[in-house]
């Protein structure tokens, strides 16, 4: 099966993140042939099946344990990093073409992301961003690790909801780190912005021993609007609502979004930074895929 070709409503339909995170993260084990570990707690080494003549000494017996595959892995290295997962809960999150929301399909990502965490052993947590403050959702004190660490992630995932608007006047306060190990913020968002409150967020944040990736998902129509008619668009976070013939706005909205990401996309390229776009039509899959690919490179 390839996963990778998989699109979210699929994966939706099993309606089981730990299933849907396995699926997608073991074939990328299979399909990523990453050079020398760096150390980023998501670039993993390469693994590949367990052929006549290997020495069985190398199968990674910890991993059959959790997959029933023989795997050999081609390089050890342990994770020096903690992992930090910080989801968007604004009320744009509920955004939704196609059947899939913007709040499924990073739900699915992070699950997969977190199963690749517990595959090395990481160490990781779970927060979310929701009405101008973090909340934590799966960490206590420092990071844990391993398929305690593992579920709990998997349990917050499934209970969040969305909803609010982004509060961008006070200054969010971020659990600090509770040891001297690096550590790798993941942000999972749509990043729209009234003003530049996320670019602020992410320009305080990153440092030498901070790393942020930033998963920006986007509707197709968000980018693309190749809507025809009289719609009424509803803002997600303050609930107010406008009717337009689509057509007759198209050109400024198109121009407007490219703008914007474009201005987004030279803002972020800064040090220890990485931006990441998908859109809701993306296979999962391919979105990590590509991700991984960067990071090796």
């Amino acid at each position: 099966m390839k996963t990778t070709g998989l699109l979210a409503s699929n994966l939706i339909k099993l309606k089981n993140l730990q299933l849907t995170g396995k699926l997608v993260s073991e074939e990328l084990m299979l399909g990523i042939h990453a050079s020398k570990r760096s150390g980023i707690g998501v670039e993993f080494e390469q693994y590949r099946h367990y052929e006549p003549g290997d020495d069985p000494k190398r199968i990674d017996w910890k991993l059959f344990a959790r997959t029933d595959k023989h795997l050999i892995r081609e390089s050890s290295t342990e994770s020096d990093r903690q992992i930090r997962f910080m989801l968007d809960l604004s009320g744009s999150m509920n955004y939704e073409e196609n059947g899939v929301s913007r709040l499924q399909y990073a739900q699915i990502l992070l699950a997969s992301l977190a199963y690749l965490c517990y595959i090395q052993n990481d160490q990781m947590s779970l927060y979310a961003l929701k009405n101008g403050s973090i909340e934590t959702i799966a960490a206590t004190g420092t990071a844990s690790s391993g398929r305690q660490a593992f579920q709990k992630i998997l349990v917050g995932l499934e209970k969040t909801v969305a909803g609010g608007e982004w509060s961008a006047g006070e200054t969010m306060k971020f659990p600090e780190l509770q040891s001297r190990k690096k550590e790798q913020l993941i942000f999972v968002s749509d990043f729209l912005q009234v003003q530049e409150e996320w670019l602020n967020l992410v320009k305080s944040l990153a440092n030498p021993h901070r790393e942020i990736v930033i998963f920006q998902i986007l509707g197709d129509q968000e980018v693309n609007f190749n809507l025809d008619g009289f719609y009424r668009f509803k803002d997600l976070e303050t609930g107010a609502e406008i009717e337009l013939d689509a057509a007759s706005v198209r050109e400024q909205f198109r121009e407007s979004a490219d703008q914007y990401l474009l201005k987004l996309k030279e803002e972020l390229q800064i040090p220890h930074v990485h931006l990441i776009r998908a859109q809701l039509s993306d296979p999962v899959g391919m979105v990590l895929k590509t991700f991984l690919t960067k990071r090796k490179g």
